[in-house]
């Protein structure tokens, strides 16, 4: 492999190149590249093999075992090329075998010998090697390709083999790596952990000479991704939180109105509650901005936390907003809360993007000068005509359904706000680690007492009949309530999914005696806000709705929820969705309607819905089968699209370059002792760092 000439000059290489600057690599293979997302060098260098053979045995004709990957040397006796096929008998000194090829060889001749790797088919006594990778042996002294050790086998497509890649990519690291490969890691590092450079564990890793090697060489090249994720973090986290000593929050502590709403819970806290409100006071009586991701599974009470906090603010003269991804979440959040302000003496506003003129221009005047304490409302809080007067802490719930830029606009509303970021779906340890390592985590994982565990059915359709007894005997004998959440909101002929409208109509043939009403996102605010009340008010028995019921919903006498075509859902939204019951008295049933056409994958979510009600053990479950970035919807933002570490495998060397990332920190907070590691964190990081702090 050379590189391209330019004007008669070689051009620089650098990682940053694109592949085209190599020799052999037109505009057919550059397109079949680009299809295996690779268009620069670097792109190339981490290409890595879907899995590897072990050709290193040489066996004998003779030893050779039919079923197998076999690897041999051996010589042409008799040759017959015909169109389409090429028969050759090959011999060695212990036997003689057969080798096919379904297409023309032409460059082959007798006496020729070969190096041979493939499967052997026995057939009427003759073993047979099928279409085996060949390599023409010219000397005695050659040492063939493609045996005699381990081959890696890259993720080839029609227009460039495994064989090509292999290939390029180790002209690539034999020629031209060190001119752009420079260690970054610290060396008191490398030396401690008996690490490979980079440059050797990129060799190691596409050319193994064993197991040992390729370990050595996987683990240094996850070390490193986790180890610059989570250095890069805490750098952030320098800046953004006030470790470095430049930023200053206001000090906030608990008054009068916190203890007054505190004294009058109808209910105990639980443990984890106290230890959860406990924890964000300490860091909100503090100068140094909070920085906190408060972790709660269905149920368990984040709200009330949540709550604490904000009152801790208007105790403390200041102002706090709170907000909710959708307007149903803000507006339930704004009632619960009225109902404990008005008798403290404090005073919310609720703001949306379906206020009139008049009544926004009113809060918007109210919060700017300071005679609004607390503001709720949807992403409308963050827009450039929201002026506060003094905002001390920000509160964002279900803080993965924001955009990074929506986040870090409402916390530049206030002078170093504390922050507050809340989730209902529950997240791996390793993935907390990875993609909120900057973040200081509270968690609840309890559920108030007396609350019971909900009941989760598989139904599919010929259990119909049975379920629309159990509806029956809900609603019209016990006079609860119940949702039905379909996947689409209207038929769609591409789809065999239930909508939204099919369900509502059939439900309302078959149930001709119960209320029944639809919602879904296409409403208008003020019409999906009187169903809600409606539902609320028990003014409807069954509400048929697509997801947009998942986050917060609560109303206490809804006991049951109906998922149709459930195998369709993430784990996730089934767990959020089955959260939405059993809120009261009556025992909380969650049926899993499961299609006809259910795949294996789907089958595996809803048996795992069923085994445990557990969040955490699900989003343990979830993180195995569908990968990191797609639970937390972070594939977009790159920050956990790993080249090399696997969240679950890896969670012993996370928790060591999280340590040595903390220890290095501490001891040099810009990093000026080691100049290639910063470069390297914020060519790697920089754009997709910001997800990590504002999360």
């Amino acid at each position: 492999m050379r590189l391209r000439s330019h004007k008669n000059k070689y051009e620089a290489i650098r990682l940053s190149s694109p592949v085209e600057i190599l020799r052999g690599i037109g505009s057919r293979r550059s397109a079949a590249l680009a299809k295996l997302g690779v268009f620069t060098l670097e792109d190339l260098l981490f290409l890595l093999p879907r899995r590897y053979e072990d050709r290193r045995f040489i066996n004998t004709l003779r030893n050779i075992e039919p079923g197998k990957l076999q690897n041999v040397i051996a010589r042409i006796t008799q040759l017959t090329i015909k169109p389409n096929l090429t028969q050759a008998v090959i011999q060695d000194d212990t036997g003689k075998a057969q080798a096919v090829w379904f297409s023309e060889k032409n460059y082959l001749h007798e006496e020729m010998t070969l190096a041979l790797s493939g499967n052997v088919e026995n057939k009427y006594s003759v073993n047979s090697f099928i279409n085996p990778e060949l390599e023409i042996i010219k000397s005695p002294e050659q040492r063939p390709s493609i045996i005699g050790r381990i081959i890696p086998v890259y993720p080839a497509n029609a227009d460039i083999s495994s064989k090509f890649l292999g290939s390029i990519i180790k002209s690539l690291l034999e020629y031209y790596s060190r001119q752009c490969i420079q260690e970054f890691l610290p060396e008191k590092i490398l030396k401690r952990f008996g690490m490979m450079s980079n440059l050797e564990a990129l060799i190691n890793i596409h050319n193994p000479k064993d197991r040992t090697s390729f370990i050595r060489a996987r683990n240094r090249l996850a070390f490193e991704e986790l180890f610059l994720l989570q250095t890069g973090m805490l750098l952030r986290r320098q800046k953004f939180s006030g470790d470095s000593g430049n930023l200053h929050a206001k000090i906030l502590k608990p008054g009068k109105s916190f203890h007054a709403f505190m004294n009058h819970l109808p209910f105990r806290l639980t443990d984890s509650q106290r230890i959860a409100i406990y924890e964000i006071l300490e860091d909100l009586s503090r100068e140094k901005p909070m920085n906190r991701i408060l972790q709660g599974d269905v149920g368990s009470g984040k709200t009330l936390a949540a709550f604490a906090a904000l009152l801790t603010a208007a105790d403390s003269g200041t102002q706090s907003a709170l907000m909710a991804p959708t307007e149903i979440l803000a507006w339930q959040h704004y009632n619960k809360l009225i109902k404990s302000l008005d008798s403290l003496g404090l005073k919310a506003g609720f703001l949306s993007g379906s206020l009139g003129a008049k009544e926004r221009r009113e809060i918007l005047n109210q919060i700017s000068t300071g005679e609004i304490n607390i503001v709720i409302g949807t992403h409308s809080i963050f827009s450039e005509s929201v002026n506060f007067h003094d905002l001390s802490l920000v509160i964002i719930d279900e803080q993965h359904r924001f955009g990074v830029l929506q986040r870090s606009e409402l916390i530049s509303k206030g002078s170093s706000p504390h922050v507050l970021a809340m989730t209902a779906t529950p997240i791996p340890r390793t993935l907390l680690l990875s993609l909120y390592g900057d973040l200081d985590s509270s968690r609840i994982n309890e559920l108030p007492a007396g609350r019971k565990a909900i009941q989760t059915i598989i139904f599919n359709h010929e259990n119909f009949n049975v379920l629309i007894n159990m509806i029956r005997e809900r609603v019209l004998a016990r006079h609860e309530q119940i949702y039905w959440v379909c996947p689409l909101i209207d038929e769609n002929e591409d789809s065999d999914l239930t909508s939204v409208y099919q369900t509502y109509e059939r439900l309302t043939q078959i149930l001709p005696d119960v209320k029944i009403d639809a919602l879904h996102g296409r409403m208008t605010p003020d019409m999906k806000a009187r169903i809600m009340q409606d539902f609320t008010d028990n003014k409807i028995n069954i509400l048929v709705s697509t997801v947009i019921i998942e986050v917060g919903v609560d109303v206490s006498n809804a006991s049951m929820i109906v998922i149709q075509d459930a195998g369709n859902f993430g784990l996730a939204q089934l767990h959020q969705l089955r959260g939405r019951v059993g809120r009261g008295k009556a025992q909380g049933v969650c049926v899993l309607l499961e299609e006809a056409n259910i795949t294996p994958e789907g089958k595996e979510r809803l048996n795992a819905m069923q085994k445990t009600s557990d969040g955490f053990e699900l989003s343990e479950y979830d993180l195995r089968q569908r990968g990191s970035g797609e639970i937390c919807g972070t594939r977009q933002h790159g920050i956990n699209e790993f080249r090399v570490a696997d969240l679950i495998r890896d969670e012993k060397i996370l928790l060591l370059a999280r340590n040595e990332a903390r220890a290095l920190i501490n001891q040099d907070p810009k990093l000026d002792s080691e100049p290639l590691l910063k470069h390297e964190i914020f060519r790697r990081l920089a754009g997709s760092l910001e997800l990590a702090i504002t999360s």
